[in-house]
């Protein structure tokens, strides 16, 4: 009870409930069944560190030097003009990222809401704070799972009370009937990422993970790793699988023509969410025209 109490005060003390009002479950985006996508992993071997930022970009778009540049304004402009499309259509309806912890979708979740001009949150640095920290919140779960997982149900239950927000949800989101609930208030997307691709930043250090404390480096430890991510992703997938819709990271790179996943930038990964966000906003509208008498 009391790390639920604290979890409630996380959120209410970071951000205070505004005037808007968020829309009723009936109001919501309609679900619609999803093609899951298939499990891309590379062998160890083909983990590799992943590129600076700018080489991201370059590969990104396939161009090199000035012309880079101009291709990521585009991008930019066309991010921010399809958000402006669908905005009035959204009526304020907040958005659930959900998929493996990673980078990409850290980054997505940011660019978002800032196009769209919603408040971010993170869940587990939420229930993290509720808990008194990192290393509280690691404590927490190894003690007292249950209380732990309360925190995260009182997280989830806080923020879909809100309107206009990203929430870049944790993996506890998607673990019981009750979280799954409270995410369908909102409109959520199953952010998917291979899983070479996650553990190049798990080796690397940009995503913590328990396993990668004082990791030797070494192709057995990869293929850990890799195993780790695999059991984990199996346990989860399920729950990923009843996101409105999917954007994946192996798709987009493809369609581009890009030689690896890291060449893939998120503001790209955010235009394609914005695509998937205004194809499930036609059909609640069609739907709706269909239920009007003439």
């Amino acid at each position: 009870m009391a790390m639920r109490a604290a979890a409630s005060l996380a959120v209410s003390t970071l951000f205070p409930p505004p005037n808007r009002v968020l829309p009723s479950s009936s109001a919501r985006i309609p679900s619609r069944s999803v093609a899951k996508p298939s499990v891309f992993l590379a062998s160890p071997a083909a983990i590799r560190e992943p590129r600076s930022r700018s080489r991201r970009s370059t590969r990104a778009y396939g161009f090199s030097g000035a012309n880079v540049s101009v291709a990521a304004q585009e991008t930019s402009l066309a991010v921010k003009k399809k958000a402006a499309e669908i905005l009035n259509d959204l009526k304020g309806t907040s958005i659930f990222l959900v998929g493996m912890n990673c980078t990409m979708k850290t980054d997505l979740g940011k660019i978002l809401a800032d196009a769209l001009r919603y408040c971010y949150f993170d869940s587990d640095s939420l229930v993290e704070q509720a808990a008194g920290g990192v290393s509280a919140a690691k404590s927490l779960r190894k003690e007292d799972e249950k209380g732990f997982r309360d925190s995260e149900t009182e997280v989830l239950k806080q923020l879909s009370s809100m309107g206009r927000l990203v929430v870049c949800a944790g993996d506890g989101s998607v673990q019981t009937s009750t979280n799954l609930a409270y995410i369908r208030h909102g409109i959520s997307i199953w952010v998917d990422v291979p899983l070479d691709y996650l553990a190049n930043e798990m080796l690397m250090g940009e995503v913590s993970s328990p396993i990668t404390v004082n990791a030797p480096e070494s192709d057995s430890f990869s293929e850990q790793v890799l195993e780790s991510l695999m059991q984990k992703y199996n346990e989860l997938k399920e729950g990923f699988g009843t996101a409105d819709t999917t954007v994946s990271l192996q798709k987009v790179a493809s369609q581009l023509g890009c030689e690896d996943f890291t060449s893939v930038t998120p503001e790209v990964m955010v235009l394609e969410v914005l695509k998937g966000i205004e194809r499930l906003t036609s059909v609640k509208k069609m739907m709706e025209a269909a239920g009007k008498p003439f």
